[in-house]
């Protein structure tokens, strides 16, 4: 199992002397040049103003991805281990560089986020350092959307409402979520030997810190990139996220020993 990076926020706090950012945005890549400068370069024109670190955390990318992520990004974080990285232990390395000592946001490279970028930041910022954590409904673009990715996706958002609003179990997607630092910090952070199931093991684990919840922003919208669902197919895609889910409460270990990279 590869080692942990440090999730100490002592010398993160000292970073924030010269500038403090209200949040870090997160991004873990491997091989992600087709989408990665459209997530970044949004948040680079805003990311001032809205108090904005960036951090690229990649996974030994051999395309243009590090160009992209060195030419946007404030910090870049390299995994040069002979093993590959998992996207939990990348997340991880990220989060443990990252200046602000307030909020992680976790943004995955393939993702378009709103139009209203600062309402949306603001409004997870927000519902992170009340609630302890949020997340918001993932969607395939609308222009782009077969019929039953729309069913599909909306039902399983609907579910992530629900469970999140009952406080059956922590549940969300991975492509965005918005955690409180210290509680990421006390939560131990992402399981990095997960291959897949690591967002809804760290929201589980997150609820059961004492006065934590998890927001689901129903009016906020990503969209994600279909590609997964078109080559792999959406209802296996489901399987086997439903699957690697049962698997992490169960046994705290993912069914899938590896997750495919798909690109």
């Amino acid at each position: 199992m590869p080692n942990r990076p440090s999730l100490d926020l002592s010398a993160s706090a000292e970073a924030t002397s010269a500038r403090p950012y209200r949040a870090s945005v997160v991004v873990p890549t491997l091989n992600e040049e087709k989408t990665l400068e459209a997530l970044l370069r949004p948040l680079r024109e805003h990311a001032e103003v809205l108090g904005l670190e960036l951090v690229v955390s990649d996974g030994g990318s051999t395309d243009s991805t590090l160009a992209i992520a060195l030419a946007l990004a404030d910090r870049v974080v390299v995994h040069d281990g002979p093993s590959r990285q998992t996207i939990a232990a990348g997340r991880n390395a990220g989060a443990a560089q990252a200046a602000s000592p307030s909020v992680l946001l976790f943004f995955n490279a393939d993702v378009t986020l709103p139009d209203r970028l600062g309402a949306f930041v603001d409004d997870l910022i927000h519902a992170a350092t009340e609630e302890g954590a949020a997340t918001c409904r993932v969607l395939v673009d609308p222009r782009y959307a077969t019929w039953m990715e729309r069913v599909v996706l909306e039902t399983a958002n609907g579910i992530y409402w629900l469970t999140n609003r009952l406080r059956i179990v922590g549940m969300g997607r991975g492509e965005v979520h918005a955690v409180r630092r210290d509680l990421f910090v006390a939560a131990g952070g992402y399981r990095d030997h997960l291959a897949a199931g690591e967002d809804f093991d760290l929201f589980k684990r997150l609820l059961r810190r004492p006065g934590a919840r998890i927001a689901f922003l129903w009016q906020w919208t990503v969209h994600e990139d279909p590609r997964r669902y078109r080559q792999r197919g959406l209802l296996r895609t489901m399987l086997d996220w439903s699957l690697n889910a049962v698997w992490v409460a169960a046994r705290d270990e993912s069914r899938s020993t590896e997750w495919e990279a798909v690109r």
